[in-house]
């Protein structure tokens, strides 16, 4: 047995043996320097890639914006890349809401001195007549005053509404809900307008019944909101004879249309129609428009509410629709 086994391992195999091994050596040096090849390659690579970062961040510091670094997958810098052009996105978006933000400014001033200017010169050309004595008679004297009382009406309203506004921006606001009965308070607020509603021949329409949907609200600030639409449906439906109020219950929610039959809102408005100050009519006349704030304020109370308002219009209607919440 011993003998076989030293044959096995005879001259003629170690020399095979030291041979295999010679080749496996050779080879395994091969790969090691193909590996460090690759190595200094890929560094080689990889510092050409980073250099490149660096100058298309200083072409991006230059107020390039637009523009991307070319991402290399699956690679550190590939991420590195990657987060770079997510914070370039999020400093644009930064910088175009800061120049929104003072455009807004820079219209709010403009908006609000037309605002207020078109009264002040009225009431001030009425008292220098009445300075003047320039007056016929005690009728003409009266006459001048109620103008110069609506005029100072209209801008106490413009004031209030503006401060509102603010305050709602500034999420100045405290709600205080309670569970109010939707249709219970537009019943309510029906009544209320039947003077202005007789006035322009209208005729505020709603169907009767008797189911309670109940929503949790500030009853203050929601009788608020369809004050404010109804009153746009009186302003810019008048064309039409009627104006319904339609209220539904669907997936826990109350759906409330208020809907004017007047000349539909052109498409290029209906986007614009929630913002402060905005008016379908352009000329900021007295006969339209209020302070422009009204679907403004009654959009920032909805989304107090955690609900939602959106406008539809065409040539047959225009539907204001206020989603809440069921309680």
């Amino acid at each position: 047995m011993r003998r076989e086994i030293s044959l096995a391992y005879g001259p003629k195999h170690l020399e095979k043996l030291f041979a295999n091994l010679y080749y496996f050596f050779n080879f395994v040096f091969i790969l090691f320097y193909i590996s460090l090849c690759y190595v200094y390659e890929k560094r080689k690579y990889s510092k050409k890639y980073f250099e490149r970062i660096l100058n298309e961040i200083k072409y991006i510091g230059h107020s390039n914006f637009e523009h991307e670094i070319i991402i290399i997958p699956n690679t550190e810098l590939g991420e590195l890349a990657k987060e770079i052009n997510n914070i370039v996105k999020q400093l644009k978006t930064s910088i175009e809401e800061e120049r929104l933000l003072e455009q807004t400014k820079k219209d709010l001033i403009t908006n609000v001195s037309h605002d207020l200017r078109t009264p002040l010169t009225s009431i001030v050309g009425y008292l220098s007549f009445i300075q003047q004595d320039k007056y016929r008679d005690e009728i003409e004297l009266r006459y001048y005053i109620e103008i110069i009382y609506d005029k100072v009406l209209r801008l106490n309203n413009l004031i209030n509404d503006l401060f509102e506004y603010t305050r709602f921006q500034n999420k100045g606001i405290h709600l205080e809900r309670n569970s109010i009965d939707i249709n219970e308070m537009l019943d309510q607020l029906m009544v209320q307008f039947r003077l202005e509603i007789k006035q322009v021949n209208m005729e505020l329409r709603k169907p009767i019944t008797s189911k309670k949907i109940n929503v949790l609200a500030d009853g203050d600030k929601l009788v608020r909101v369809f004050e404010n639409l109804i009153l746009n449906a009186i302003k810019y439906g008048s064309d039409g004879k009627y104006i319904d109020v339609v209220v539904l219950e669907e997936n826990n929610l109350v759906v409330i249309d208020i809907i004017n039959y007047g000349r539909a809102i052109p498409t290029t408005d209906l986007a614009y129609i929630f913002e402060r100050f905005y008016r379908v009519e352009k000329s900021r006349s007295v006969q339209t428009g209020g302070s422009g704030l009204g679907l403004a304020i009654a959009k920032s109370i909805v989304e107090l509410h955690d609900g939602t308002i959106e406008v539809y219009s065409d040539v047959e209607k225009t539907t204001f629709r206020v989603k809440l919440h069921v309680f």
